[in-house]
């Protein structure tokens, strides 16, 4: 089996440092990592439908269910029932959850924040493309490795 080149070394380190940090703040929050992936989608998207969080996240709505039942039991969120519609459940988080995925999150935002000094405002732009572009194909992927397990 051959090693990895310099770039894809280097693009690993990154990956395994991304899963282990994901990894921290779910234990730091007694939770598991995909609710701490729920938890970002709820504070950078506000209240989000139930089906909407099963489809961000691909999981099923079983899955979804479960999800949902770990941040309430842990205090991080609260399902909301439609006023018009009693049938449609928003998630949201609460405020205390909040505080405390912004309090675990503190230490790696102020590490990045020292990273972020070290690059022109004019690169900016190219940056944030490339982690929007990494993170589609991610996403491509993980819906490509799905489909080839059924």
């Amino acid at each position: 089996m051959g090693h990895a080149q310099p770039e894809e070394t280097i693009f690993s380190e990154f990956l395994i440092a991304v899963m282990l940090h994901n990894q921290a703040v779910a234990d730091r929050l007694g939770l598991q990592p995909v609710d701490v992936a729920a938890v970002m989608l709820l504070e950078m998207h506000g209240p989000l439908a139930v089906g909407k969080i099963a489809e961000e996240l691909r999981l099923p709505s079983a899955s979804t269910t479960r999800l949902i039942d770990r941040l309430e039991r842990a205090g991080y969120a609260r399902r909301v029932r439609g006023e018009r519609d009693r049938r449609t459940v928003t998630v949201e988080l609460v405020e205390d959850g909040l505080d405390a995925y912004i309090a675990a999150c503190r230490t790696s935002r102020r590490h990045l924040d020292e990273i972020a000094r070290h690059y022109g405002a004019e690169q900016v732009p190219l940056l944030l493309n490339l982690l929007f572009r990494v993170g589609a194909a991610y996403r491509s992927a993980a819906e490509d490795l799905r489909e080839d397990a059924t």
